[in-house]
């Protein structure tokens, strides 16, 4: 069996994998890594969300990748650049300007990661009917956020373990887990080369760079005609907005001592809460969001999906102001977010494959799409520290904004457009993507 015929679920769990962990490792455990490293709360919360600036920018050469070899090949080639400069991030910890020396090589990680984004759903779109989209819907939303879980659970917790059973210093746990991801990121650039189809080629492939920029600006173009764009773009940013301040700040509060207003937990039991109870959260959200379209389309359930992402906010409000000292008790309602974030997350990547993605252009399109998405995380992470310092690092105060910050994608949600219905999601009914 040839990698273009292998079943879907043959390549897809490991294809999302190898996107939602590098992406966390950036985003969310290099503030960890800071936080235990002795940098402060706003220079994490400014540094690592500059490190989201490759998922926005990424359509700036998203349609280029359409006319040079496969979306397979850049996807691999990602997966070991990633690799590589995940190693260097380790090797470079224990040198006095670690902090800038790191950054860089994240910003290369975040560049390498933001590519093999953009041709990953590349590959997933053009190669799995839109039928059996709905159908791994689940199996893929699950895979990305386990990938993101075993990054800031399973690896975080590695790091806890090391420094509080083993003795190791911060500087020697971080290099052996950030090795130890390299190393994952190797393994699955190898299997994905036995595996991974290699996506159907663009009626641009061959063309060179001349080709490359006229789909870039026709890519551009198009992408402003779409109907209602500028709606559906609207519920795009704003759908994980409240999300995006929990994201940066949440691991925060719940490292800071409880002196500082935080839950005083450490490594260990944070990647514990991440790493088990919040697997568990996020597969059980993740299928059962998955499973809700499948049954009841995107239309009749993306208000629901929008509700069930930020209502949970709240916990994060509860836990600032009740101050539990129970680990039990904090991964329960720790869990209770990460459900909803599962379960909600996936009207938001349907809404952009389904929505915004059909057209000539689907790749370029949906990475566009996407690329709004990593701006929220960009502009609420860059901000997250000003509100800090806003409310006197108080973090009742920092949680009852996020609250705020979290009615506006539930109006958008309900306002939401759907120019493509339901007959547009069966096989054969859209044109064909990119002449794909």
């Amino acid at each position: 069996m040839t990698s273009s015929t292998r079943h879907p679920l043959v390549w897809v769990p490991s294809l999302y994998l190898a996107m939602g962990l590098p992406n966390v490792m950036v985003g969310v455990v290099a503030a960890i890594l800071y936080k235990n490293l002795g940098i402060s709360n706003e220079d994490i919360a400014l540094y690592t969300s500059q490190m989201y600036l490759p998922w926005v920018l990424k359509p700036l050469w998203a349609p280029l990748l359409e006319t040079y070899r496969s979306k397979r090949f850049w996807v691999i080639s990602m997966e070991f650049t990633m690799a590589a400069a995940l190693g260097l991030v380790a090797l470079c910890l224990p040198t006095e300007g670690f902090f800038k020396l790191s950054l860089a090589f994240f910003w290369i990680v975040g560049f390498a990661s933001a590519t093999q984004d953009t041709c990953a759903d590349g590959v997933f779109m053009t190669t799995v009917s839109k039928t059996d989209q709905a159908r791994y819907s689940g199996v893929q939303g699950m895979c990305w956020n386990l990938g993101a879980v075993i990054a800031s659970g399973l690896l975080v917790s590695l790091t806890g373990y090391l420094h509080n059973h083993v003795g190791l210093s911060w500087v020697q746990c971080w290099m052996v887990v950030v090795s130890l991801a390299a190393a994952v990121m190797a393994v699955f650039g190898l299997y994905h080369v036995r595996v991974l189809p290699p996506g159907s080629p663009s009626h641009l492939h061959g063309q060179g760079l001349a080709g490359g920029l006229r789909s870039t600006a026709e890519a551009w173009v198009t992408f402003f005609k779409k109907p209602q764009i500028w709606m559906m773009l609207a519920v795009i940013f704003f759908y994980r907005f409240g999300e995006g301040f929990i994201e940066k700040f949440g691991p925060l509060f719940l490292l800071d001592a409880r002196a500082a207003g935080g839950l005083g937990l450490d490594n260990e039991a944070l990647g514990h809460i991440n790493g088990t109870v919040g697997t568990l959260t996020f597969i059980a959200g993740a299928f059962l969001g998955g499973f809700l379209v499948a049954r009841r389309t995107l239309p009749r359930t993306f208000f629901t999906l929008a509700l069930v992402l930020n209502i949970p906010h709240l916990t994060y409000f509860y836990l600032a102001q009740s101050m539990p000292t129970d680990t039990v008790t904090i991964a329960v309602i720790v869990s209770i977010e990460k459900f909803g974030f599962g379960m909600g997350s996936v009207g938001h990547m349907l809404y952009m494959m389904q929505q915004i993605a059909p057209g000539p252009f689907r790749m370029a399109h949906y990475a566009m799409a996407t690329g709004v998405m990593a701006l929220t995380k960009w502009g609420t992470g860059s901000v997250s520290g000003l509100l800090w310092n806003h409310v006197d690092h108080q973090y009742v105060s920092f949680f009852g904004w996020v609250l705020i910050f979290s009615i506006p994608p539930v109006i958008l949600a309900w306002l939401a457009p759907f120019p493509h219905d339901q007959e547009d999601a069966v096989e054969g009914r859209e044109a064909p993507v990119g002449a794909h």
